[in-house]
Parts: structure tokens; C-alpha cells; sequence
């Protein structure tokens, strides 16, 4: 029997260790994810990036045309929203576990951010809709959720802010108070992702509404604010590296004497930190899996490019100095471990939930980008200098995936969770070693001989 086709894009051993993982039906949806995204979005990559007008003034005025064809396509095909798992969302959710749509999210991964766009599993909108689904109200959900599950209209997640250390994220200070029937919005955000696009319609945005609660984990909230309501002022695109991702964009964002009806406050007041943990935890596997499907993408053009007969240094092809070689042997160990410790965590989330795999999700959050900003880098410096150009797809996503390094929380913040848990394992071991040191000294006193150490 041939291999199933996930093989070609993953690895032979991956694909053994989950495949009795998988329904049937998660089986023929992944075969249809990979076939689309060669049929479909292969071919469209190149000309959604030239519909992207070059005058600033216009980069933000619509979407891309050729995107908007595709998601026609994948929704008639089923390909929609996979990312959501009816396990967890019954009302919503796909026949799919989070360990099933991992695998997807790779395939995803290799084509950019239009692949997922075009399946409705695009960031931020995915962690928004969990949200609404998870803790929304039926009211706001029928006004938010269903025209973003339809694809009709774009989000965006409101929670960095400028001025503030926001990587903790109980430093934030934007103001959400009631005032009447009306609650009351005042901050000043940025690198607010979806925030420029024109077919963003709504911001859930995050602030403090009980600055005086004794517990910092308590004193935030979640407020759904339409873009369109007064006081709303988007500044300007934030650039990485100099790209500005338009039309979605990262932008500078101001809320000055925002009022909405008390009815956009999502779950309650003060939950605001339980939301987003819940929000995160998925979404952090989802970047990651898409990281790797982007590294491979690029291990697939630096082994094109060093097979070039055309491209030749020295008098050899460029796969004929061990120095190439090393670095794509090393680039197909990165991957092939990161996506273990991904899919892994992601089996975790299935069994335990998100708060029963915080540890997996937060060793995968700090490795994989580091791993893929390295397999990118390998495969820039194997192009010389047109792989840090725009001729090349090489730049950008780095540019992209350096930034997932601070997306989500930083590096240094899951790895100060991780090291902070290894350290309450200190007692246990020092009584294991203990207990084996009792074992020990018996032993030598019953064979009559002393320790040579």
C-alpha cells in the first residue's frame, strides 16, 4: 500500500507514530488539505503577493482578491475552520483533535500566511473565535462569531501596549471602567495583529477594570469593541524588519473615550487573564507547527538551490562543500525533533486540555521559532545575497518567524515557567538520592568493602 501523502511533506516516522491517531475522517481531510494547497495555493502565492498594491495609501484599502477565490474553493470543499475541535467547541468545532490539525498546520505552514487565510485558519482570528466560542454570550456570538466562522469578517487581539513592559502582562494599563449601561475604553495599544485590514470589524481588547483587586491575576477584562465605534484610531502599521504584512498589518492603536454597551464585556469582570490563558494555549501549537511547515519550506529551497547545475563556487556545485551538507543534515534534525516535541504537546491538549500541557506548550513556544529562524537563516546564506532579497520568500519569513519569539509571550517568560517547575523537583530527587544513598551504604556494609569515591 503507498504511503499516505502527509509523508512527502513530513517525515516517514512522524506520519508512523500518529497515523493510528487519526479518524478516517481526519485522514481524507488532511489528504484534501495537501492536494488544495498544491492544485490552489501554490499557484497563487506569487500573484496574491503582486495584488498587494505598492502605494502606501492604498495597501490597506481591501483584501487580496486571489485569496478571497480560494476561500470560495476551500469552503465547498469542507476545508473550513479546521483549527477548531469539536471536542471542545461541540456548538462549532470540526470532527478534529488538536494532535489531527496539527499535522495540518504544517502542510499550512509551507505555503504562508495565505494557506491558512484561505481555510479560515488564520491568526488572529483563530484565537478570537475561540474565545466567543468558548466564553461569548449567545448574543455575541450570533453578532461576532458566526460572520467570523463564515469568514465574512476579520478580528484582531488588543493587548500589547506601548509604553508598558508587556510581556507581563499585569503591567497593562489601558482603562475599562463602567459607566452606566456603558462601558468605558482608554489606552494606548500596538502591535495589535489584523488591525489595519479592512475587513477587521472587531477588537477584543484587554485592560485593567479593578486596578485595586488584591489579586493582579483579577483585575483585567475583555471587551469586544467595533472598530467603527468613535475614538477608535488607528495610527499606523507597525514594521518588521521593514515589512508591514499589509493588508492584515501590526498596528499602533489608540482607544480614547471608547463607549460600548455593557453587553460587549465578554464572561464577566476580572476575567480577563482566565480568557486569554485559554485562548493562547491552542494557538501557540498552531504557530508552531505552521513554523515548521515554513523551515521545511525552506530546507526544500536551499536543497534546490545547492542542486542547481547552474549555481557553482570554486569549480563545484554548492552541495559538494561538506559545509552545505552539514548544514542540511542539521536543518532536517531540527525539524524532524521539533515536530515530535510539537505534535506531542498537541496530544497533551487533546487529553488534558491547554492547563494540563502548559509545560509542552511552553517548551515548544521558546524552541521551534528559535529553530526555524535558524533552518531559514541556513537556507539565506546557501542563496547569498538573493536570499535576503525580495526575489526570494526567504526574508520575509524570517522576519515573520523572529517575531514569533516575542508573539504570545517572549522567549524568556516560558522559559522562566519551565525552569521555575524543573526546580520543584528539587525535593524529590534529593529524596531519591537519599534513599538510593541508604540502599547503598547497606549494600557495601553487607559485601565488606568501602566505596572507592
Amino acid at each position: 500500500m503507498s504511503p499516505h501523502p502527509v509523508v512527502e511533506y513530513t517525515s516517514e516516522a512522524s506520519w508512523a507514530l500518529v497515523e493510528d491517531r487519526f479518524s478516517p475522517y481526519a485522514k481524507e481531510t488532511l489528504a484534501k488539505v495537501i492536494k488544495f494547497c498544491e492544485d490552489e495555493v501554490s499557484p497563487a502565492v506569487r500573484v496574491a503577493q503582486a495584488q498587494i498594491p505598492d502605494e502606501p495609501a492604498l495597501r490597506w484599502k481591501s483584501g487580496i482578491p486571489i485569496t478571497e477565490e480560494l476561500k470560495a474553493k476551500a469552503k465547498k470543499l469542507g476545508l473550513w475552520n479546521l483549527f477548531l475541535s469539536k471536542a471542545h467547541y461541540p456548538q462549532f468545532g470540526m470532527p478534529l483533535t488538536n494532535l489531527e490539525y496539527a499535522v495540518m498546520a504544517e502542510i499550512l505552514g509551507r505555503f504562508g500566511q495565505i494557506a491558512s487565510e484561505a481555510l479560515n485558519c488564520a491568526a488572529p482570528d483563530t484565537g478570537n473565535m475561540e474565545v466567543l466560542a468558548r466564553y461569548g454570550s449567545p448574543e455575541q456570538q450570533k453578532k461576532w462569531l458566526l460572520p467570523l466562522l463564515n469568514g465574512e469578517i476579520r478580528s484582531a487581539f488588543s493587548m500589547t501596549e506601548r509604553y508598558v513592559a508587556s510581556s507581563d502582562a499585569t503591567n497593562i494599563r489601558t482603562s475599562i471602567r463602567q459607566e452606566g449601561s456603558d462601558i468605558v475604553i482608554n489606552g494606548h495599544k500596538w502591535w495589535i495583529s489584523g488591525a489595519g485590514d479592512p475587513r477587521t470589524k472587531l477588537h477584543l481588547v484587554l485592560g485593567k477594570s479593578d486596578p485595586d483587586n488584591k489579586s493582579a491575576y483579577h483585575q483585567q477584562s475583555i471587551v469586544i469593541v467595533p472598530v467603527d465605534t468613535p475614538g477608535v484610531k488607528i495610527v499606523r502599521p507597525m514594521k518588521v524588519f521593514g515589512y508591514d504584512d499589509a493588508p492584515e498589518g501590526h498596528c499602533e492603536v489608540i482607544y480614547e473615550n471608547v463607549r460600548v454597551p455593557l453587553g460587549n464585556l465578554v464572561l464577566g469582570w476580572g476575567k480577563g487573564f482566565e480568557i486569554i490563558q485559554g485562548r493562547l494555549g491552542p494557538g501557540r501549537i498552531h504557530h508552531c507547527m505552521r513554523s515548521i511547515g515554513a523551515a521545511q519550506a525552506a530546507l526544500d529551497a536551499m536543497v534546490m538551490r545547492v542542486t542547481d547545475a547552474t549555481k557553482k563556487t570554486f569549480g563545484k556545485h554548492l552541495h559538494e562543500h561538506g559545509s552545505i551538507l552539514q548544514e542540511i543534515a542539521r536543518s532536517r534534525a531540527d525539524i524532524d525533533s521539533g515536530r515530535l516535541l510539537v505534535l506531542s504537546a498537541a496530544l497533551k491538549i487533546d487529553k488534558h486540555q491547554a492547563k494540563g500541557a502548559m509545560k509542552e506548550i511552553a517548551i515548544a513556544k521558546f524552541t521551534i521559532p528559535k529553530m526555524a529562524c535558524t533552518v531559514v537563516d541556513r537556507a539565506m546564506q546557501a542563496f547569498g545575497a538573493e536570499g535576503i532579497s525580495q526575489d526570494q520568500q526567504l526574508a520575509q519569513t524570517y522576519a515573520q518567524l523572529r517575531t514569533l519569539r516575542f508573539a504570545d509571550g517572549p522567549d524568556e517568560v516560558h522559559m522562566q515557567q519551565v525552569g521555575r517547575n524543573e526546580l520543584k523537583r528539587a525535593p524529590m530527587l534529593l529524596q531519591r538520592q537519599q534513599e538510593s544513598k541508604k540502599k547503598e551504604q547497606a549494600l557495601f556494609e553487607r559485601v565488606g568493602l568501602m566505596a572507592k569515591l
